[in-house]
């Protein structure tokens, strides 16, 4: 290899070794830094609400304040609203559980008794009478299938309790960063343009203009892939109550915002509510609501798949294919988080390359030169 060739290839393990230092910098610091990040998402935010009070002459300390108390005070209002009537039809939906206990009951015990059922447990018993070798196995097997069964029960219950117990031992130390969080934003958003000014002037001219660059492409992809999460969940939970409201269910707005939530998982998604919904509803008898669900289900179904692609796309300004790969790669890499990492990743790649950053290592790996 030519002199040339070995400095292309130095400055190449170059930008290797200062890219996997920044990702391990972001690992280490950004536990730390987070609630610092999160104050600046906030200020960012207020910004322009601060700037409109600004020009009714308001101090900066009262503009800011007001923007704050607009803002925590309407998520709060909006969350508390909706918790609330969350909170109603999901009394009334345990209400109606309860209600269907016996009729579950008598339905497992018609099962039972149904002559089929008799006919398989009598051949069950003459099996075991004429082969009692295999009693103490097939006792062995059973035994060993419902303590395996049990655990696995005992260890879900037991985790959702945890889940609880953690957030609740949590809530003292997220109200310690709540407050970090507001209060840093109050200070960031006081004295806006000088601690902007003063981060832009620790960059160099042409890192800064790249920066800007993959900043104003991200902050455009985000705020649309937020966007397009939040129109399937709302399409998805709009077909969900109105379909639930033309078949007579009751609570199908707290079923419906439930479903759209679901909805996120992939694999899973709706199906994991509407399909033993509309199982139990055959099997009760009522068939009507049972192929109701199951046309619903359907509906949904293909609303999702087709319009995802196309919403993401549209909102985050990728071709439909290279979000659909993107899905797909990040569900084999990550699982079914990296639904969601995916097309983030897509995002923050497609912003680095329309800001130039790959073009600009290429040619100081090939020339030396940071252009």
């Amino acid at each position: 290899m030519d002199h040339l060739g070995v400095k292309r290839v130095l400055r190449g393990l170059g930008v290797l070794l200062a890219s996997a230092g920044v990702l391990l910098a972001l690992y280490v610091l950004l536990p730390l830094l987070y609630p610092l990040l999160l104050a600046w998402l906030l200020a960012y935010v207020m910004h322009p609400l601060v700037v409109i009070l600004r020009g009714f002459r308001l101090p900066a300390w009262l503009a800011v304040l007001l923007s704050l108390l607009f803002y925590l005070g309407g998520t709060a209002l909006v969350l508390t609203a909706l918790i609330t009537r969350l909170v109603k039809e999901l009394i009334v939906l345990l209400q109606t559980f309860d209600l269907h206990t016996d009729q579950w009951r008598e339905l497992l015990l018609s099962w039972s008794r149904n002559a089929s059922i008799q006919n398989i447990i009598n051949q069950i018993n003459q099996f075991y009478h004429d082969n009692p070798d295999y009693h103490a196995t097939i006792d062995s097997n059973i035994s060993r299938t419902t303590q395996s069964v049990g655990h696995a029960v005992t260890q879900v219950v037991t985790g959702f309790f945890n889940f609880i117990l953690n957030l609740i031992s949590a809530l003292p130390s997220m109200g310690t960063v709540l407050i970090v969080v507001v209060l840093a934003a109050f200070f960031l958003s006081t004295g806006w343009e000088r601690h902007n000014a003063r981060l832009s002037g620790l960059l160099p001219a042409p890192l800064l203009k790249s920066v800007a660059g993959v900043w104003t492409d991200l902050r455009r992809a985000s705020f649309g892939y937020l966007r397009a999460q939040l129109i399937l969940i709302f399409i998805t939970a709009v077909l969900v109550i109105s379909g639930l409201l033309l078949l007579g269910v009751k609570s199908a707005f707290a079923i419906g915002l439930m479903v759209g939530f679901v909805d996120l998982l992939p694999y899973l998604g709706v199906g994991i509510v509407m399909l033993p919904w509309a199982l139990y509803s055959y099997m009760t008898g009522d068939l009507a609501l049972g192929v109701g669900l199951s046309v619903l289900y359907a509906v949904i179904l293909i609303t999702r798949q087709v319009l995802e692609p196309k919403v993401l796309a549209s909102s985050i300004g990728l071709d439909p294919l290279a979000m659909l790969i993107g899905m797909f790669a990040g569900l084999q890499l990550f699982g079914m988080l990296g639904l969601i990492l995916g097309p983030v990743l897509l995002v923050v790649l497609a912003a680095f390359r329309r800001a130039g950053v790959f073009r600009a290592l290429h040619g100081y790996i090939v020339s030396g030169r940071l252009r």
